[in-house]
């Protein structure tokens, strides 16, 4: 999908794009089928052992994890894309479309940074011993999660839901217009993870960033925002993939990058999923002990964050 000049217009003076339709169900599909695929293993493979009482293979896409996460957490372990590594998620990170509206954004040079994630934000009464700040992530920048190396470079945030993403189900609140402040100072908390130090959290109005499948959240890496409570009875699932301009530092050298669209390079790791797989497995064995949040400040009292929640 190409953008409108008015939404590229639109992002470069917010900080963030909600566009519908970049996608089509026969770009996702293939993901969502590829994650079945995983969700069932697992629940075999838990059921097998006593851990679960169901597989639960009744239940549709938006309802069958949360269930099993419900009896056993260990359902969601090594789901996110570097561990899971499928051929059908490694396709989708050079998906047209979505390089498409990219293209408008940061030219034709596009490379696929290391920070990629799958979520499922569970319903909020999936697990019914933890209370508070479950399900929230606070509110942060993407580029807390990055070396300073990577300060200059664009980088773009791709939000993409597989479902509609609605207020109810957890979808993200965002502060537009404040991305030119720069990078805000982080702080640290070992169960809540990384956020802008309250006291330096933008004043802007706040935007409820609901999108429907098919849509995606661009967003400047310097852009505020958190995602919320799930309170539906659905899992919300998300893709959580960045991409930048070819050449430029991605803020996690420790990981592998990849152009996925070029006139100059090859695109041999955007071709090869064995690859692509390959360098994510040697990469994480030699990386033990990097830092996720490498820029965050250490501690923040539980105290403080909750003012951060609301």
């Amino acid at each position: 999908m190409v953008l409108t000049q008015e939404q590229i217009k639109q992002f470069q003076t917010s900080g963030v794009l909600i566009a519908k339709n970049v996608l089509k169900d026969s770009d996702l599909q293939p993901v969502i089928d590829e994650i079945n695929g995983f969700v069932d293993g697992r629940a075999r493979e838990l059921f097998n052992a006593k851990k679960i009482t169901s597989i639960y293979s009744h239940l549709p896409f938006e309802y069958r994890i949360a269930k099993i996460y419900s009896e056993c957490r260990e359902v969601v372990r090594d789901m996110d894309i570097m561990n899971f590594r499928g051929k059908a998620m490694h396709k989708f990170l050079s998906n047209a479309n979505l390089l498409d509206a990219l293209e408008c954004l940061i030219g034709p040079e596009i490379t696929c940074s290391p920070i990629q994630h799958l979520r499922a934000k569970m319903p909020n009464n999936a697990a019914k011993d933890i209370k508070g700040m479950e399900g929230v992530v606070p509110w942060h920048q993407d580029a807390g999660v990055t070396l300073e190396e990577a300060e200059a470079s664009e980088i773009v945030t791709c939000w993409i839901p597989l479902l509609d993403a609605t207020k109810e189900m957890g979808c993200m609140e965002i502060i537009p217009n404040s991305w030119q402040k720069g990078y805000l100072e982080h702080v640290a908390h070992p169960e809540y993870g990384t956020t802008i130090r309250p006291d330096l959290l933008p004043l802007e109005d706040k935007i409820c960033a609901e999108c429907p499948k098919g849509g995606v959240v661009f967003m400047n890496k310097m852009t505020p925002h958190r995602g919320l409570v799930n309170e539906s009875d659905k899992v919300r699932w998300n893709i959580d993939l960045r991409y930048q301009k070819t050449g430029t530092p991605t803020g996690r050298s420790f990981y592998p990058d990849f152009a996925v669209r070029s006139k100059k390079e090859l695109l041999q790791m955007a071709k090869s999923h064995e690859l692509w797989a390959s360098r994510w497995v040697e990469c994480l064995e030699t990386s033990k002990g990097k830092a996720f949040h490498p820029r965050a400040k250490p501690n923040i009292a539980a105290e403080e964050l909750v003012t951060v929640k609301s």
